[in-house]
């Protein structure tokens, strides 16, 4: 695999900006896929100590034209492109319908005309919905319960449906989440982080009692990265996560006693899902991560706890934690 040329779409976000450097330090020659802007902004890639060492390229991938365009002379195209915020789902679906499936048809569409050699295409696990068993393997019914949901899960069928129709090579990975250093402030660790950090004693959240499945972001890249060097995993979903489960009302605790900090945590209503569209539980069954891509996440929540909120603790004028970003 030594400098195979890649193309990574969503480069310059949170875990695609993690995913470029993480492909760089193993020998790939790595292309970056960016959403044109009128200031030119590389996202996270601008300040990455790789930055010299990858090739960017600007673009749009609801746009076929700039996709072809970036995927000329790839071998593989690691595509995690797509809009992920959940409540902007429920403002604006039809976005999501442009950008995680026309976008996603573009990518396909394109890599078939190139003959690439691997697709690995970025699902999530809130298509599983809550869970109906646990942990959820790759079997497990696909029950989106918000519109970003359902537009990634007509995403991944997309894509395996090239495979089965064209015989394009495509791997589904589908993380669990994800957290660590530049994640977004919609998420709900940077949420607790950056208003602790801010010295609020009272700490506001969505629902405190569904569960998660969380993933240091290191461990979701290499998975990526090992899902595009594996043949084993053409024509596969795989979940990539840890196999264990927290509520969100105790992970504001874990946080709190990571930062030495008493503080109290409410439930605020307008950051709360609709009833039927909150997922109460999701926890990953990772077997067929180890068996296929020989992959074991190597952080505890703890560990990644402690070089996330490092990471934030040094970042802080890059959040505003006085505002919902929905």
């Amino acid at each position: 695999m030594n400098k195979k040329k890649v193309l990574v779409t969503g480069a310059g976000g949170f875990i695609g900006s993690h995913l470029c450097e993480f492909l760089v330090k193993n020998g790939y020659k790595v292309r970056a896929f960016i959403r044109y802007n009128s200031s030119n902004s590389w996202g996270w890639l601008e300040k990455s100590p790789c930055c010299k060492q990858i090739e960017v390229v600007t673009g749009d991938v609801r746009n076929y034209d700039s996709v072809e365009h970036a995927m000329k002379g790839i071998n593989r195209v690691f595509h995690l492109a797509a809009l992920i915020g959940i409540p902007y789902s429920y403002y604006s679906p039809d976005s999501y319908i442009d950008t995680n499936v026309k976008g996603t048809m573009n990518i396909l569409q394109a890599s078939r005309e190139f003959g690439v050699e691997r697709v690995v295409h970025v699902s999530t696990s809130e298509v599983y919905g809550t869970a109906q068993f646990v942990p959820i393997n790759e079997n497990h019914p696909v029950n989106p319960q918000s519109p970003y949901a359902a537009s990634k899960a007509a995403a991944d069928f997309l894509a395996l449906s090239f495979y089965r129709s064209f015989n394009l090579p495509v791997a589904v990975a589908r993380p669990f989440n994800t957290y660590g250093p530049r994640q977004s402030a919609r998420a709900v660790i940077p949420t607790i982080i950056t208003q602790m950090l801010q010295g609020k004693k009272k700490i506001k959240l969505g629902a405190l009692k569904p569960t998660r499945d969380l993933t240091y972001v290191e461990d979701i890249v290499k998975g990526f990265m090992l899902a595009g060097e594996s043949d084993g995993a053409v024509g596969e979903v795989i979940n990539l996560g840890n196999n264990s489960e927290i509520s969100i009302g105790n992970l504001a605790k874990l946080i709190a006693v990571c930062l030495n900090c008493k503080v109290t945590v409410e439930s605020d209503s307008k950051r709360e899902r609709p009833i039927k569209s909150e997922v109460e539980r999701l926890m990953a069954d990772n077997i067929k991560a180890k068996k296929i891509l020989n992959w074991s996440p190597e952080y505890n929540l703890e560990r990644g706890l402690t070089k996330t909120i490092a990471w934030f603790k040094e970042n802080q004028g890059a959040y505003k934690p006085d505002i919902y970003n929905i």
